[in-house]
């Protein structure tokens, strides 16, 4: 029993302390550390002896061994910090069974950390390529439970992750402050925000801040149709108008290039566009005559304090990992489906990506209103 109060961690061969490793991997966002708030204290409110063992700075921590021993009081006062207590760094899956200039092989290394503390599990918070390393551990027999943290909100198997919402209210806000200065110019604003593969925060932030164009990099966009969407607007008497474009937007006809041609012709617009955005204000003004003005939000937008949705969204999911652990039950995503916490087998969510579907029906909702897509 454990429903409430405080009980003995028992499993055979290890004595009554729970030891629990913790990590926080690849890029950063709001409410990782309500998360990890969430997991411990639903683990010190129910297990008398327990250890938290801190991984510094992502799988770096764990390959190399470099930790701290965490308190409750460690985990007090964070749930509306930004970043990561512990710190995080990128760690490429592809390079995890690569043995570097060091010498260590990351797998064994990380391996060897885990049974020296004799850790009864893992519980790591991240996004794509975090739980691709994290489900490879689970086959390597390492006992692991994972978080969804992820501003893209493209995780496979959960509705909502961590960091989206809050990403979501900052890219408003600038699409917002845009339409102030917006109304007294007349020129074309576009606001370049985050999602090289999906578009779920600008498509989110588009909608929310009244953006006359949306671009994704799930639908290409044909540039003669974001022209002529323009000068319509000119011709009724509206003075500007506002593009919200995903960083990883592409038009159609390098949407239908050989993944190695469109690889190599990215890398030439890289010596000449620092963005998309800059690529489409050029190409704008030469067939619109009119003046275009850049906004990258940038890594504001997961930066700062968590909005309260990615708290009380946080939280829950930390609370759902501990009861996992106190269950035993691992080699799970911690999810929410339908606005219910639910487990998902990290195998099934391991390399599979959430995009926005072309056809849903937020996209022809918005298509009804007169937003433009720039496909037709």
């Amino acid at each position: 029993m454990y429903g409430g109060t405080v009980i003995m961690y028992e499993k055979k061969g290890r004595g009554h302390m729970l030891r629990i490793g913790m990590l926080t991997s690849g890029g950063d966002c709001q409410a990782l550390n309500a998360a990890m708030r969430g997991v411990a204290k639903g683990i010190f409110a129910k297990v008398k002896d327990v250890e938290i063992y801190g991984f510094r700075d992502g799988y770096k921590g764990l390959i190399y061994s470099t930790f701290d021993m965490m308190t409750e009081k460690d985990f007090s006062g964070i749930l509306t910090r930004g970043g990561t207590i512990l710190g995080t760094s990128r760690q490429p899956f592809k390079q995890m069974r690569v043995i570097g200039e060091d010498g260590v092989d990351k797998v064994e290394a990380m391996k060897h950390t885990y049974h020296k503390l004799n850790l009864d599990c893992l519980v790591i918070l991240g996004g794509n390529g975090t739980h691709k390393t994290a489900n490879l551990l689970r086959e390597e027999g390492l006992n692991v439970i994972t978080l969804p943290k992820t501003i893209d909100n493209d995780l496979w198997g959960t509705d909502m992750t961590f960091g989206f919402q809050s990403a979501v209210d900052i890219a408003t806000d600038t699409i917002d402050r845009i339409h102030t200065t917006a109304t007294s110019h007349s020129r074309v604003f576009i606001i370049e925000v985050m999602g090289h593969k999906v578009g779920w925060v600008t498509l989110h932030a588009g909608i929310a801040g009244g953006a006359d164009i949306i671009l994704l990099p799930e639908i290409p966009y044909d540039l003669n149709v974001i022209a002529e969407y323009i000068k319509k607007r000119s011709a009724a008497g509206k003075r500007f108008t506002i593009i919200a474009v995903a960083e990883g937007a592409i038009a159609k006809e390098e949407a239908e290039l050989p993944k190695k041609k469109l690889k190599e012709l990215q890398e030439k617009k890289k010596a000449k566009y620092p963005s998309v955005a800059y690529e489409l204000a050029e190409k704008i003004e030469s067939k619109c005559d009119k003046e275009v003005r850049i906004t990258v939000p940038g890594h504001t937008q997961r930066g700062g304090s968590p909005c309260p949705y990615d708290r009380v969204l946080a939280t829950r999911l930390g609370a759902a990992a501990a009861e996992m652990i106190l269950r035993h039950e691992y080699g799970y995503m911690v999810a929410i489906k339908e606005g219910e916490t639910c487990k998902v087998p990290l195998k099934e969510v391991a390399g599979k990506l959430k995009t926005v579907d072309p056809k849903a029906k937020i996209i022809s909702e918005a298509r009804t209103i007169g937003i433009s897509f720039g496909d037709k």
